[in-house]
């Protein structure tokens, strides 16, 4: 299993090739809570995280949040009460990039953190 979490985001550009299916099919393998989906014709990592109230749900979109805005990488977040979904995707590329994966897993290790 990669320890995605431990790596570094890439810079990314338009042109950028998106995660292999190799890599993105092992992601999900050791990650069976994400699923890809496709949205508007774009590929996309989605969880949807579970919490006990609004509160918490809304502290973890805040530092998801904030990894985003340290990465320059950021992804679609729908707060409700009792649950937060992730979408993880890379805009340049309409597509999933291994900062997808990256990122994914970094979101995990927050939710594992206060879960």
């Amino acid at each position: 299993m990669i320890d995605y979490e431990q790596m570094t985001c890439e810079a990314c550009r338009v042109g950028a090739p998106p995660a292999t299916d190799k890599e993105l099919d092992e992601f999900l393998a050791d990650r069976p809570d994400w699923m890809r989906v496709v949205i508007d014709e774009e590929p996309r990592l989605r969880r949807v995280y579970a919490f006990k109230n609004f509160a918490g749900a809304l502290a973890f979109t805040n530092t998801v949040g904030d990894i985003a805005e340290s990465e320059g990488h950021h992804p679609a977040l729908t707060t409700e009460w009792g649950r937060v979904t992730v979408d993880w995707w890379t805009h340049k590329i309409h597509d999933i990039h291994r900062n997808d994966l990256i990122m994914a897993a970094r979101s995990d290790a927050l939710y594992d953190g206060i879960a």
